[in-house]
């Protein structure tokens, strides 16, 4: 694992002016199953908030769980992605994956599994055996990236990123850090290649003490709070599940107190192009979904061998969902 100093990472004194203000706070109560391996609560999603947090489609936070010893397999079968990029982090457990472009493998606590479906993969993903066979804590977060329309039907790209890949910068006198998995922070470079300039920092934050950080000015920005709270911008706290909003523009935030946190600081270039969903789909029109579905079910996406579930039935009917 690769450190850097803590007094690069903080933003230089800023006025008011250069400090991005903190616009609403989502909540959701949303809880439900994804397969029978994992429990996730929806903390954000394109249908309601996609302009707002373009290039970002959707956040599932999964866990935390307990889950007793199983030979079962636990996680969800076969099923299809176009259109954009999965990005999976595991804090406990594991998570198996494989997918019909060949990529695939096991990821760990701190690793991540940052998959491009493009212009569409056929993947599964499970718990991983070991992990099941003994049972345990099982948390993680998938989030959506979206692509632009350029790259869409991009050929597929599967990257694992082992924990010891990912750079830590040092904040707050030592007691606080960030795993740079994309981007930059602090002269420090992520490991995740992407379409376009997207900062992922997964942060540990406990300290009364303020901590500027630099967000570039005109890049959306969310702060996902996992576990704990965090207080910013002088105003109320950001409670565990919850995500903080920021307004674009301004070139830094200011992490006020934290409590025991674990969160995720995601920025990046919105991309002003319609946004045309329907279940794993993610496109620009609807007949680029109605093309997508067609394509999955002719197996123009292929298919896993032996895989454990039945492929996903999709009707070409179903009116997507179209945000602007």
């Amino acid at each position: 694992m690769h450190e850097h100093d803590e007094g690069t990472a903080m933003a230089p004194a800023n006025d008011e002016r250069s400090t991005k203000k903190l616009r609403c706070i989502q909540r959701s109560v949303d809880r439900h199953w994804v397969g029978n391996g994992f429990p996730v609560r929806t903390l954000f999603a394109y249908p309601n908030l996609g302009p707002v947090l373009s290039p970002f489609l959707l956040l599932d936070y999964a866990g935390p769980a307990e889950f007793a010893p199983t030979t079962e397999r636990r996680g969800v079968g076969e099923h299809p992605h176009r259109g954009f990029e999965t990005v999976t982090i595991v804090y406990a457990g594991e998570v198996e994956h494989r997918d019909s472009s060949g990529g695939g493998g096991k990821i760990g606590p701190g690793d991540v599994q940052w998959m491009t479906a493009a212009r569409g993969v056929v993947h599964e993903e499970f718990h991983g055996r070991d992990f099941a066979r003994r049972g345990g804590r099982f948390e993680m977060v998938q989030l959506w990236v979206n692509l632009p329309a350029r790259d869409k039907m991009a050929p597929p790209r599967y990257q694992s990123i082992s924990s010891s890949e990912i750079p830590t910068v040092r904040l707050g006198g030592g007691r606080q850090e960030a795993r740079v998995i994309a981007g930059e922070l602090a002269g420090a470079k992520g490991p995740a290649k992407t379409f376009t300039p997207i900062h992922v920092w997964d942060l540990r934050l406990a300290s009364d003490e303020r901590t500027d950080l630099a967000v570039p000015d005109g890049y959306t920005t969310a702060l996902v709070v996992l576990r704990g709270a965090v207080r910013v911008n002088g105003a109320e706290a950001i409670q565990a599940a919850e995500v903080g909003l920021f307004d674009r523009t301004g070139e830094t935030i200011c992490v006020d107190s934290a409590k025991d946190a674990t969160a995720l600081l995601l920025a990046g270039v919105p991309i002003e192009e319609p946004i045309v969903g329907h279940g794993p789909f993610v496109m620009n029109t609807t007949q680029e979904i109605r093309q997508a579905i067609a394509d999955y079910q002719s197996g123009k996406m292929g298919h896993l061998a032996g895989a454990s579930a039945k492929p996903l039935v999709l009707g070409v009917a179903a009116t997507p969902t179209t945000t602007r």
